[in-house]
């Protein structure tokens, strides 16, 4: 799809949303695994679900209930994805950035990126929560691969410091006055479905990484291109491949994420009233 095209189908989905709302957020929220239940902290104003959106890719995968909900979190204007989609799913990784693009246009300023990920470093633990300070991207296709869109951003975007120090230092403050554990480091997203094999990890260890997944990596180069200021936590599901006896099941990885939510919304509610 060309630069116009992929301008042009954006402008149409954002039409589509104008019509059912003109709620402008200023912090747009991607739900991972674990935040499913996360609209329970926020005053509804409207919900969207994304196949009455007009060309709007949809989630396939179990557990992504796959709708945006426009609301208030205490003063805070935000937008959410309740699930996301990724590229393993077989759409185009301009479709995969395509509701990340949507909420800039429909006002968010902010970016805070959420996700369930394979524990990579060895001192990490199931349940933990890890603030992404930085990200490694080479494994997975990279969103302005094509024609620049003039319209949203530079063709050879800066990415030293995709994830904004000052929104870190809030979610830090905010692990510390709650007391939440909350360890940090780098992510990787892998394209998926299949989990990675204990010599892959073993490789990611090598070159620096903290953390695995199959998302955020592309949405945050997006995110950054369009010229949103970006923060990103995962919840540590697992231990990645080779780490553990236990063989790797999306339903576990699911479970463990359920069990650390309580805490990961508490934060990520925290962080959002201390961002604007």
């Amino acid at each position: 799809m060309g630069a116009s095209a992929a301008y042009e189908k954006l402008v149409r989905c954002l039409a589509c949303v104008r019509g059912r709302t003109d709620f402008v957020p200023k912090v747009a929220i991607v739900l991972g695994s674990g935040l499913g239940d996360y609209a329970e902290n926020i005053k509804v104003e409207a919900e969207i679900p994304y196949a009455e959106i007009e060309e709007f890719p949809v989630s396939t995968v179990p557990g992504h209930d796959g709708r945006f909900i426009f609301g208030w979190i205490d003063k805070t204007p935000v937008v959410c994805m309740k699930g996301r989609v990724h590229f393993y799913e077989g759409y185009d990784v301009a479709d995969v950035v395509l509701p990340i693009r949507l909420m800039k246009l429909l006002g968010a300023e902010i970016l805070f990126l959420t996700n369930a990920a394979g524990g990579v470093n060895t001192s990490f633990h199931a349940g933990d929560l890890m603030l992404i300070k930085d990200h490694i991207s080479v494994f997975a296709p990279n969103p302005l691969i094509g024609s620049n869109i003039d319209e949203l951003g530079t063709r050879f975007p800066d990415m030293s410091h995709i994830y904004d120090r000052g929104l870190q230092e809030v979610i830090r403050s905010k692990a510390r006055e709650h007391g939440i554990f909350l360890q940090e480091g780098v992510y990787a997203q892998l394209t998926g479905p299949s989990y990675e094999s204990p010599a892959e990890i073993r490789m990611l260890r090598l070159f620096g990484c903290d953390a695995v997944g199959m998302s955020t990596v592309v949405e945050a180069i997006a995110a950054n291109h369009c010229g949103m200021r970006i923060c990103g936590i995962s919840c540590i599901s697992n231990l990645a491949a080779g780490m553990s006896v236990q063989p790797l099941n999306h339903a576990e990885v699911q479970e463990a994420a359920d069990k650390a939510a309580p805490l990961f919304q508490k934060l990520v509610t925290e962080s959002v009233k201390g961002f604007i």
